[in-house]
């Protein structure tokens, strides 16, 4: 994948080479390129799946299932990973976050039909959003290199996995508070350790690179709103 997604508005990601220069580090050019196309092609992805996710909360469309949710993500991730090196690549990265977005869209109704539920949903993006910006700038200016990581964060997401499907197969709340908890954890995680990745030189595809950073992105909004909505419901 050589197409460089620098847009020339909006998210300007061609400030990048100099702000990390100014934070004192020292990345190669090649690394810088990544980074570049990664946050940009990020921030579109972004903004599409929460268009996808509006679109879904404005019509009432019914949330797709388990099943249909766990064929859909991991097919379509599947497909991002056999297409990443094609001109199909794209598309499957647009498909694979517009789905994600859709699945959001009932998470978010459920959510805004609480009480505060406008709140809870603010505070959740705000925290996802402080917490992305944060955990990316420690590891771009230490360069900090954290694949140790990468087994743990593994395991943990499939321990999750299968006790979050337990959790609502057998539909145990406290289960599922405990399963939100452990993901926003793994999530803030993984943002370390993909960025890491990018920064270190692990990871030159930037249309993984995306993908990686957005499932984790997405993983700890939905697992902070599923957190600060069961607050929401006792009160």
């Amino acid at each position: 994948m050589k197409t460089d997604l620098s847009p020339s508005n909006g998210f300007n990601t061609a400030r990048l080479p100099g702000l990390l220069k100014a934070a004192g580090t020292q990345h190669p050019e090649h690394v810088i390129r990544v980074l570049r196309n990664t946050y940009a092609l990020l921030a579109m992805t972004l903004l599409f799946s929460a268009g996808v996710a509006v679109a879904t909360l404005t019509f009432e469309l019914p949330a797709p299932g388990l099943i249909v949710t766990l064929v859909g993500y991991f097919g379509l991730l599947f497909a991002v990973y056999k297409l990443q090196n094609s001109a199909w690549a794209l598309p499957a990265v647009f498909a694979l976050t517009g789905f994600m977005g859709y699945t959001l869209g009932p998470l978010l109704s459920q959510t805004l039909a609480m009480a505060n539920g406008a709140q809870t949903v603010t505070l959740a993006l705000a925290a996802t959003g402080v917490t992305f910006l944060s955990l990316s700038a420690y590891v771009l200016v230490t360069r900090r290199d954290f694949s140790f990581m990468g087994s743990f964060l593994f395991a943990g997401m499939v321990i999750a996995l299968i006790a979050g499907v337990a959790a609502i197969l057998l539909e145990i709340p406290s289960l599922a508070l405990v399963v939100s908890a452990m993901v926003a954890l793994l999530s803030a995680g993984l943002i370390l350790f993909e960025t890491s990745n990018i920064v270190n030189g692990g990871e030159t595809n930037y249309v993984m690179a995306t993908v990686s950073l957005y499932v984790s992105v997405f993983n700890l909004f939905t697992s902070l709103l599923s957190l600060f909505g069961l607050g929401g419901s006792n009160e």
